[in-house]
């Protein structure tokens, strides 16, 4: 059956524009939006779904690039019927649960999570790229995770059928993540909550958080991400390569590296998706030249180039 052939009680929308769904606001139109009133809506759809339509799973679009051609797909979004949270010894969170809500709510009752405080976006993309922060990761906590197939059969993957490496996992791109289990060690919940405090303000500090953006943009070349130790080694992190090649601040047209942070690529006003993935790919291409280092985009990049998109000149600072 096509999409619109299938009765949902949730909202199913055509050519519906992703722009104001991802945190850069940008992205063309799906073919079709899919928002499930919960897995058995979910279930039924994919069910009954023609095998040869594409779907694609998109969370809170924190760590997207939906170009400006837009999706051939039927866009799958997860909302309020995905986003509960379960606290305990086990806390089990919804796709669609935010990292920071889980991490507070397990603080609040001694359950230590806090490494997702600071990470954006939620739980289903949190387990789909082993997110992590300060040296801990998602496979370093992952029981289990419930998921539908493409065909709309539900099934239970333990953590290690993920293969979960850095910022990595082996899950089928169209496999839909409906929840997590995390094992959450015990801790004093003014500690934990003082502790997210402190990642907060440090976060806040370093990092342009009141920008649009998609979080980093590139994967660190060590194949780690930050431990946030004094003792930390800078010399193979994303954004003191990028920074070495003079490209802090660099802008093509809206898009631009954040001058307060190298590593995020922001909407500074109007951008494109043409313009954000242009100057990404510059940034990769001056980074091999000056480091030989093939810099690995963390944000995905979904959907059709617009045909005949022009990219402005790349511009940097004097100083570089």
């Amino acid at each position: 059956m096509t999409p619109d052939q299938i009765p949902v009680r949730g909202t199913l929308s055509a050519q519906k524009p992703l722009d104001g769904l991802t945190w850069l606001r940008v992205g063309g139109p799906a073919d079709w939006l899919f928002q499930p009133a919960d897995p058995e809506d979910l279930a039924s759809f994919l069910q009954a779904l023609d095998p040869a339509v594409p779907v694609f799973p998109m969370g809170v679009g924190s760590n997207l690039i939906v170009r400006d051609g837009g999706i051939r797909a039927v866009v799958i979004r997860l909302g309020r019927g995905f986003n509960g949270i379960e606290t305990g010894p086990v806390v089990t969170a919804g796709a669609a649960a935010l990292d920071a809500h889980v991490a507070r709510k397990a603080a609040e009752v001694g359950r230590d999570l806090t490494f997702l405080r600071t990470i954006p976006g939620a739980i289903g993309g949190a387990v789909r790229m082993n997110a992590g922060c300060y040296g801990s990761y998602v496979a370093d906590h992952l029981i289990d995770i419930d998921v539908l197939t493409r065909r709309g059969e539900r099934r239970t993957l333990p953590a290690q059928d993920l293969k979960l490496a850095y910022r990595h996992s082996e899950l089928p791109a169209d496999t839909i993540i409906l929840s997590a289990r995390f094992h959450a060690p015990e801790g004093d919940p003014a500690a934990l909550q003082a502790r997210m405090e402190t990642q907060l303000a440090k976060r806040d500090e370093t990092q342009p958080t009141k920008e649009r953006s998609a979080g980093s943009t590139f994967r660190n070349p060590a194949g780690f991400s930050s431990t946030g130790q004094p003792d930390d080694s800078q010399e193979l992190k994303a954004w003191k390569v990028i920074d070495e090649a003079g490209l802090r601040g660099a802008q093509l047209g809206g898009a631009q590296m954040s001058p307060k942070h190298p590593n995020f690529l922001i909407n500074a006003g109007g951008a494109t998706a043409t313009e954000l993935e242009a100057l990404g790919e510059e940034v990769r291409k001056r980074v091999l030249q000056a480091r030989g280092i093939s810099l690995q985009w963390e944000i995905m990049r979904i959907g059709e180039k617009l045909p005949g998109a022009s990219v402005p000149a790349l511009q940097v600072s004097a100083e570089d």
